[in-house]
Formats: structure tokens, C-alpha cells, sequence
């Protein structure tokens, strides 16, 4: 009888195992979706299309783009973290709404926890903009400016605790200048005021600032990374000019639930690396002023970790809380 026990359920468990084959193997049988976090547009918008429309073919099913946007960009986060982990919701993100916003607002997911990086897909420098207005032809002479006319100079960002927000603090704190904050829905809105002068100052992603800078619109002093952005070899970095600690870039990321299925997981990060490696998306991400992603899931695992401290310890120490 025990025998007989035995080898029943050993056919159980073989038969197991052969359904949860097939299933792998027929991932994925349906098209898959990436949440997006901001409007239609935007750089993670751009990013995650550009990733949809090359693993659609690889993958054999369409991978489309959902945008979500609101609650600093945790809409779409919350719902995938949430979704079934089979490898048909995935998220691409940024830094804002992954290692800012938890520290910020309280949230019903763990974005440490909840979901499990595929890759990282870009690497973007900040750029201290000037609006035309601004008599300031070197960063020296912004600050000295800005010291000496307290409560006139203003900078805008995408919003309490988006990354403008957050490079625009480490400014400050490395300069030991104050400004006020003027929130805007997206850079788009912050760029209309900021080339009309009724904001002197942005810390935006060189992703977003590129076509004003190229169109001689906005005037770029400096990038925030520790090297000079390839898109733009002329901008010294603040490193370069004697201001430490101010260090900032963007990063894009795509995510799938916490608990996807190694098989399906190691599928998703194939194709994506894939599409990575070609030469027509690496131009269009260079194309966005910055760097296509190097590091592998291990290392932007640690790389989130260290952002996710070191922005919790920011927001701590400049007293930085949502309206």
C-alpha cells in the first residue's frame, strides 16, 4: 500500500512539474503590458515604447504600453505590484516613483520588495538650466547671485519629490544657497515658465531639457553627474567645478511582480537585453542625452538599494514633506 502511495505521488508530482513546463513554455500566449507611470510623452514613455515596440517581435505577442500617471507616479507601480506574476504586467519606471516617493508618502506596495527588476535601461544627467532672463554665464556667478539676493531666485521641478525636486535640494545643500520650490505637473508645464522667466531655475533631466537646450531656448551651466554627458561635451560637471554632493541622474527601469517565475523572468530579461544591445535603440537612448544601461539585475538591484538610503536620508535631512 505504501508502495503503491509512493508511486502515485511521484506521478502527481511529475505531472506537475510537466504542466508547469508547458505553461513556461508557451509564455507568453497573450500580449503583455507595460505600465507607465507619467502621461504620454515623457521620457519613461518614449523609453517604454521604444523597449514595447522591439520585444514585441521577439517575443511573439505585442507588448503594449499602459499609461497610468498621478500620485507622483506610483499609479502604475501599485497596479503592477499587484498584478498576477505571470509575466504580462510588467512596469517601467524611474527612480522617482521606486526610491523617492516611499520615502515621502505612504503606499499600499513595497517597490524594494514587490517587484523584482528585469533591467535597467538608461542613465540620464541632470542639467542645472537658467531661463534667458538670468544675467548668469557660469555657475560661480549664479550662486554668488543667488546669495545675494535672497527669496528672488526660484527653481521649478515636476512635482514634490520628483528627481527635479531632488537635484534642486542637493544643489542647494552642496551650494549652501536657498530658493523657493515651484511645483509643476511635468516639465513640459515648468519649461513654458521657465523660458518665459517667471522661474529662474530648473535641475531637469537632459532628457527632457535637450530640445530647448539645442534650440538655444534654455541655457545649460552644468550637468549633476560625476562626467561630462555625452550629448552634451561642452557643459562642465559640478564635480568639475569644485561643488560636491550634488551628484543626481535619472534612471529608467522595467519591472515585473515580486514572485514571476524564474523561467518567465530569465525570458523577460533575455529579450530585453536583447533590444538593449541594438544599435538602433542604443541611438535613440543616447539620442535622450543620456547613457544606455550597463549594469546587470544584480548590480541595479544594489544600485536602487543605495539611491533608496541615500535619497530616505535627503528627504530626512532638508525636512522634505508632501503638501
Amino acid at each position: 500500500m505504501q508502495t503503491t502511495r509512493a508511486r502515485l505521488r511521484a506521478l502527481a508530482a511529475v505531472s506537475l512539474l510537466w504542466h508547469c513546463a508547458q505553461a513556461f513554455a508557451a509564455y507568453p500566449d497573450k500580449p503583455i503590458r507595460v505600465n507607465v507611470g507619467a502621461p504620454p510623452g515623457g521620457g519613461t514613455d518614449v523609453v517604454a515604447r521604444l523597449f514595447a515596440d522591439k520585444m514585441s517581435g521577439a517575443m511573439g505577442q505585442p507588448v503594449l504600453v499602459d499609461n497610468r500617471p498621478g500620485a507622483a507616479n506610483t499609479i502604475a507601480a501599485d497596479l503592477t505590484a499587484k498584478a498576477p506574476a505571470d509575466g504580462y504586467t510588467l512596469l517601467a519606471a524611474t527612480n522617482s516613483p521606486q526610491v523617492i516617493a516611499p520615502q515621502l508618502m505612504r503606499l499600499n506596495f513595497d517597490p524594494l520588495k514587490d517587484l523584482t527588476p528585469i533591467g535597467l535601461a538608461l542613465v540620464v544627467p541632470h542639467v542645472l538650466l537658467v531661463a534667458p532672463q538670468v544675467n548668469a554665464d557660469s555657475v560661480a556667478s549664479l550662486v554668488a547671485q543667488i546669495k545675494a539676493q535672497p527669496g528672488k531666485f526660484s527653481y521649478a521641478s515636476s512635482g514634490i519629490g520628483s528627481v527635479q525636486h531632488m537635484a534642486a535640494e542637493l544643489f542647494m545643500k552642496a551650494t549652501g544657497t536657498q530658493m523657493v520650490h515651484v511645483p509643476y505637473k511635468g516639465s513640459s508645464q515648468a519649461h513654458v515658465d521657465l523660458m518665459a522667466g517667471q522661474v529662474q531655475i530648473m535641475l531637469d533631466t537632459s532628457s527632457s531639457a535637450m530640445p530647448h537646450i539645442r534650440s538655444g531656448r534654455l541655457r545649460a551651466l552644468a550637468v549633476t553627474t560625476p562626467k561630462r554627458a555625452s550629448a552634451l561635451p561642452d557643459v562642465p560637471t559640478l564635480q568639475e567645478l569644485g561643488i560636491k554632493g550634488a551628484d543626481m541622474s535619472t534612471w529608467y527601469a522595467f519591472y515585473a511582480p515580486r514572485q514571476t517565475p524564474a523561467p518567465t523572468l530569465e525570458r523577460l530579461t533575455r529579450e530585453f537585453n536583447a533590444a538593449l544591445q541594438l544599435p538602433e535603440v542604443q541611438g535613440k537612448l543616447r539620442g535622450l542625452g543620456g547613457d544606455p544601461g550597463t549594469l546587470s539585475r544584480e548590480q541595479f538591484i544594489q544600485l536602487q538599494r543605495a539611491d533608496y538610503d541615500r535619497f530616505g536620508k535627503l528627504i530626512r535631512d532638508q525636512n522634505i514633506k508632501m503638501d
